[in-house]
Order: C-alpha cells, then structure tokens, then sequence
C-alpha cells in the first residue's frame, strides 16, 4: 500500500483480465475509507471482529449496517468473516450482507 499508483494500475489491469477483488477485513488494519474511492473493488469482506459482538452490541450492528450500506451503494457485495451462530447469521442477513462466511448448518 506504500505504492499507490503502482498498487492501482495493477487493480486496474487484473480487473481488466476479470479477476474480482475483495477489501479483506474492512475496518481493521490497513483498510480505509479512502480506499473504496480509489481502488477498483467487488466486494467489502467485513472482519470477524464485528461478528462476534453483533448479538448485543449495538455498535458492532452500526457498522455492520453502515459497511453493507456503503457497499451497496457502489455496487459492491459484503462478505462477514466468522459468523459462528444462527442469531448472527440472521442479524447481519437483516443488516443486509450479501455473503456469509464461516456459518453451517443441517436444513440451511
């Protein structure tokens, strides 16, 4: 991420070859804002750290809601990392993640 015209002229050319491209653990690290403005991206996958409080935190359904809300609006899907229970699952369906990672389920 120190390179950026580099790093996006790359972005630009595997997006080209119709390789989809994913901000890994929005939120965390080295993820930004600013980037959603200046990398071509598919998808936001939304860390496992918003999951694991999502059933009683109100914050944690903040964000969630917001990330999924911004991503739609560029025409992104989301993908929640670590969704471990039904009442997870059915929180962040109802905030409106496209994709789901970690959850199974018999009858799902």
């Amino acid at each position: 991420m120190h390179d950026k015209a580099v790093n996006l002229a790359i972005l630009h050319k595997l997006k080209d070859l119709g390789v989809r491209i994913a901000l890994d653990d929005f939120g965390t690290d080295y993820s930004s804002l600013n980037y959603l403005c200046s990398f071509p991206f598919d998808k936001i996958k939304i860390d496992c750290c918003f999951v694991d409080g999502i059933n009683d935190r109100k914050d944690c359904q903040t964000i969630v809601r917001v990330v999924t809300n911004i991503a739609s609006s560029l025409g992104m899907t989301t993908t929640t990392e670590g969704v471990e229970e039904l009442e997870q699952l059915d929180l962040l369906r109802d905030k409106g993640c496209t994709e789901i990672q970690g959850f199974t389920s018999q009858g799902q």
